[in-house]
């Protein structure tokens, strides 16, 4: 059985996790140590109210975050709670999932993929490019049962990315492939080597989240027979 979005939320959880996460009232809060949105939103645990956002946004305040909450699907109510206070609505992710059986059928050819943890300089120097920094890094090194993927096409460095598995689903994150290298295929031959490395973990499903603006990802996880499961999306104070 396909997982199913909420399932998928406790494996990005799992897979790139944030450095503290509490409850508190009826949120679930995190704080992120400076590694990015997904790791520093606070999540509703069922209905809330506007006093309720309050104290979620004193608590954020409160360990130098700026107040941001990810959205749901069954969190309309509370995004309407916050588009009423003013906050933005910014970056829509969608998430991805397959059977891991589908993107192992093609051998991956010799010397383009290898999988690997710590990183090499060559890998934190191609994720830099991409804007994922030192913050970053510590959240892929907080996960539990990960890799790293280093490829190379021609002959040189082509892309990195970091794959992690929790309850079966091996999910990848951080897909960054050098300027020169793209539209060469690198990407596919990533995802079937995290999927390839999955399958040894034992996962079952191959995961990804993609910012649905980012049209060419898009379009090559739907080319690679993932399935589109659900979306969520943030709000963030203007402050």
């Amino acid at each position: 059985m396909i997982p199913s979005s909420t399932a998928l939320y406790d494996v990005i959880e799992g897979t790139w996790p944030p450095a503290r996460i509490w409850s508190e009232g009826p949120w679930t809060l995190r704080e992120g140590a400076g590694g990015g949105k997904r790791v520093s939103a606070a999540t509703a645990n069922g209905p809330v109210t506007d006093a309720d956002i309050a104290q979620a946004e004193t608590a954020m305040q409160g360990i130098g975050q700026r107040s941001l909450f990810m959205i749901r699907e069954g969190d309309e109510a509370l995004d309407a709670l916050l588009a009423a206070r003013g906050y933005d609505r910014i970056d829509e992710v969608v998430l991805y999932v397959a059977p891991i059986e589908s993107l192992t059928d093609l051998p991956v050819p010799r010397v383009t993929c290898f999988t690997l943890w710590e990183p090499l300089a060559i890998m934190t120097e191609i994720w830099a490019k991409g804007g994922i920094d030192p913050a970053r890094l510590a959240v892929m090194d907080r996960a539990q049962v990960k890799t790293g993927i280093l490829t190379r096409w021609n002959e040189k460095p082509a892309g990195v990315a970091f794959a992690a598995v929790h309850d079966g689903v091996v999910m990848v994150h951080a897909v960054e492939v050098l300027e020169h290298q793209r539209k060469l295929g690198v990407a596919q031959w990533m995802m079937r080597a995290a999927a390839i490395w999955g399958g040894k973990q034992r996962a079952r499903h191959i995961a990804v989240v993609c910012v649905a603006e980012n049209k060419p990802a898009n379009a090559l996880y739907t080319k690679l027979g993932f399935i589109r499961v659900g979306t969520y999306h943030y709000r963030q104070s203007p402050e």
